[in-house]
């Protein structure tokens, strides 16, 4: 492999045009100098995210190239939740010893890929040696004013809780990349599918602009599974929560992987994560307005719940019975969303 000078400018050319600024940018100064440089107008909304060999995917069934992706996808995803607009992003690779250049441009490939979907700049980073692969990606984004950003406190008793999208496919995909044997539970377009929920997750960047324009009170992504992240939501505001599990819209697949796997289906929406859809406390009278807004791009919204007053997460399931809500828990032993260990959708 070529040293560091040399990689670095290898891996600025191929990311090609999502590392130059376009006309208008607010990127003055980007990859090549010891500091980019912006010129600010309006709010800043910053977020770090990573991603790490062994803990949220695994060599052996994640292509270097979705790798990339889902580093860069997840940092957006909490742009989308506070309806932020993308603007650039910094890249921080760390490198164990093995991958090859190629395998280094693959995944420069995969942040290339988000970068352009998204119109992101990918405005500098860093390379160093590391015990394993790990990407770390800070990324930036704006809005007019702060008065127009999201919070996650802004939840009040009464709120509905909606989300967008279909739930639990990521988590259903990890499943079916750990235990290839489950993918014989669904059809193999259901299958392609879950996978590609797994590997190559979209952050709804357009749907949180749209929700924060039609009076989203709260929102949060959903990266740690609709149980821990409403509880996060919730803490956030002082409220508590209720989710009617018989409400939740769940991806294709998940219920016939689920049972295949001998887990219940609404663990793998409530526990799993990195569905990266978002949930979002509206009004009541603000949700078909909200509703209608997003189906113009293509995006479904559904309420599964309500804001309550006091504290916790109630998840009421079908049956009119209560269970904890839990999600992934960065910090606890023995969760691995890579599927090494006790997967955090099992």
């Amino acid at each position: 492999m070529k040293g560091e000078v040399e990689l670095i400018a290898a891996l600025r050319e191929r990311l090609g045009a999502a590392a130059v600024p376009e006309k208008g940018s607010r990127l003055v100064i980007g990859s090549g100098d010891d500091a980019a440089v912006t010129e600010v107008r309006g709010a800043v909304a910053t977020t770090v995210d990573a991603v790490i060999e062994g803990v949220h995917f695994e060599r052996s069934t994640s292509p270097l190239r979705s790798v990339g992706h889902k580093a860069l996808a997840g940092a957006l995803s909490d742009l989308a939740a506070m309806g932020a607009e993308p603007g650039e992003a910094y890249v921080q690779l760390g490198l164990p010893k093995g991958p090859s250049e190629a395998e280094c441009l693959e995944l420069a490939d995969g942040i290339a890929d988000v970068a352009t979907d998204h119109g992101l700049v990918i405005a500098g980073g860093d390379v160093t040696r590391a015990p394993v692969l790990l990407l770390a990606v800070t990324a930036v984004g704006y809005a007019p004013s702060p008065e127009e950003l999201v919070l996650r406190s802004g939840a009040r008793p009464g709120d509905v809780l909606a989300v967008t999208g279909e739930l639990g496919g990521a988590a259903g995909g990890l499943l079916v990349l750990s235990r290839p044997e489950l993918a014989g539970a669904v059809s193999e377009p259901v299958a392609d599918e879950l996978r590609r929920r797994q590997l190559r997750p979209q952050p709804q960047i357009e749907a949180g602009r749209t929700l924060a324009r039609t009076g989203a009170k709260a929102m949060i992504d959903l990266s740690d599974g609709l149980g821990g992240d409403a509880r996060h939501l919730a803490e956030a505001g002082g409220v508590g929560a209720r989710i009617e599990l018989g409400s939740v819209p769940l991806a294709a697949g998940v219920e016939a992987v689920a049972a295949a796997a001998g887990v219940e289906r609404f663990e793998l929406a409530t526990g799993g994560g990195e569905d990266y859809e978002l949930l979002a406390a509206l009004a009541p009278d603000a949700l078909s307005s909200a509703i209608g807004a997003l189906d113009a791009i293509g995006v479904s919204l559904t309420r599964v719940g309500e804001v309550t007053a006091g504290s916790g997460v109630e998840l009421i399931d079908p049956s009119g019975n209560s269970r904890p809500a839990r999600g992934f828990d960065q910090l606890a032993p023995r969760q691995s969303r890579s599927g090494r260990g006790e997967a955090g959708a099992a």
